[in-house]
């Protein structure tokens, strides 16, 4: 394929994939099945139109409402659908049109998910952190980091969040972090190896401070409010398979 037609293919994947990642990110919270029945509204019920379920272009032509009951439909799906073809690309433009691209998309679209229900819900879905940890690992031994990389990364990501996680048990009586948390990081580092584990940590912890510390400064009252690591994990994560080396070596500078 040509350049142009390389990136209208990636383009169109991912406003595809971004599509169905939506499906997740509605039923996984909800315990539904991802397979059935099709897509329909979540305030009638009533089946979709083909045409309805194109990325995008479906919820902008039916003007963000559902056709049969003309409820609102969240903004959210095609954000979701832009955003995964967007994240696409730039993989593509990272590291061209090779097989590791395959895993690395796949990589992206979990995080995509994580992120958004994390937000919503405050969860971390077994179903999607689990099994992502044994494809990272078993993909680690054809494709970059390495198995070895990768299996540091898990033992590393998952120990690290437990033991901060454990820490402030300890001291203050109270779960500060989930165990969805701990795994969700060891599925990153399964899939990027511990280096860039590291660095998806700090960009987390990172955005996490200054988001919480504004958070804090607007409302004092709500010094307890539980933020959502996993988002931060999951931007981190997308960033750090761009920036991974420059900002390791960076940080690793100040030592």
């Amino acid at each position: 394929m040509t350049e142009s037609m390389t990136i209208g293919v990636v383009a169109a994947l991912g406003l595809a994939i971004g599509s169905f990642l939506n499906v997740c990110i509605y039923r996984l919270p909800r315990g539904e099945s991802i397979v059935s029945p099709p897509s329909r509204c979540p305030s009638c019920g009533q089946g979709l139109r083909w045409f309805d379920n194109v990325p995008v272009l479906g919820w902008l032509l039916v003007g963000g409402r559902c056709r049969s009951c003309r409820a609102a439909v969240s903004p959210m799906y095609p954000v979701v659908e832009a955003v995964t073809s967007v994240v696409f690309l730039l993989q593509l433009w990272q590291i061209g049109w090779q097989p590791l691209l395959a895993i690395r998309l796949l990589f992206v679209s979990a995080m995509i998910v994580l992120f958004v229900i994390d937000l919503q819900h405050r969860i971390l879905p077994n179903v999607i952190t689990l099994p992502g940890i044994a494809v990272g690992l078993i993909a680690s031994v054809f494709f970059e980091p390495g198995w070895r990389a990768a299996l540091i990364g898990v033992a590393a990501g998952g120990g690290v969040l437990w033991v901060v996680g454990e820490a402030y048990f300890r001291i203050r009586g109270e779960e500060g972090m989930g165990f969805g948390d701990v795994k969700m990081l060891a599925m990153v580092g399964a899939f990027l190896g511990w280096q860039f584990m590291l660095v998806t940590l700090l960009i987390a912890s990172f955005t996490g401070s200054i988001i919480g510390g504004g958070m804090i400064a607007v409302d004092r009252g709500n010094m307890k409010y539980a933020l959502p690591l996993g988002s931060f994990l999951a931007v981190g994560a997308i960033i750090a398979t761009h920036v991974g080396y420059p900002v390791l070596a960076w940080y690793l500078g100040f030592y």
